[in-house]
């Protein structure tokens, strides 16, 4: 499939998704999007579906291609859940800005790696990494005070799925590095 193709498919899979809400709203008043939301999302999903086809297209190796997948989908739950409801307290708490340090450590990981298998698996292990050396930032050392300061966080819960978050940087880097034994092993 040629990258046009691909971009094409992708766009008509962001347009459908983007009609989940726009049509759950014409039946409940429990979904309210605004035409800022509907942008957001379409930029998010759009926005991580092409980085997956332009990381993944170049490699022809189908662990490579799962890891990609799942280190976009990390980097996409996020952004979501980072702007939805927030990884520690709510949106507005300002110590959710620390977790774009794990975006900028991928990023800058995979860049430095040249996308190559071995070079992600490290880039990933350090998002994981990262991800919880922010977690325990926002909980521990910068707790907000003021207007920013809010009621005590379930920090069972917060634990929990910040924990769940981490570990699929890290399973991404651990199918990198597969993909890295794979292409490295002589005869496959």
């Amino acid at each position: 499939m040629t990258l046009s193709q691909s971009i094409l498919r992708l766009l008509l899979a962001t347009a459908t998704l983007l009609m989940i809400p726009l049509v759950a709203m014409q039946f409940t008043t429990e979904v309210n999007w605004t035409l800022s939301d509907f942008v957001f999302a379409g930029a998010v999903l759009f926005g991580a579906g092409l980085l997956f086809v332009l990381v993944a297209r170049n490699w022809n190796n189908t662990t490579y291609r799962l890891a990609a997948g799942v280190g976009v989908a990390a980097g996409l739950l996020l952004v979501w859940a980072n702007a939805a409801v927030g990884l520690v307290g709510s949106e507005h708490n300002p110590a959710n800005l620390l977790y774009g340090a794990v975006l900028a450590v991928a990023g800058i990981g995979s860049i430095a790696a040249r996308f190559r298998p071995r070079g992600m698996a490290r880039a990933m292990y350090a998002a994981a990494f990262t991800y919880v050396v922010v977690t325990a930032i926002a909980l521990f050392v910068w707790t907000p005070a003021g207007n920013a300061a809010e009621p005590q966080v379930g920090l069972l819960n917060v634990l929990g799925a910040n924990g769940a978050f981490a570990a699929l940087w890290a399973v991404s880097g651990w199918l990198f590095q597969r993909a890295g034994a794979a292409a490295a092993s002589p005869g496959r």
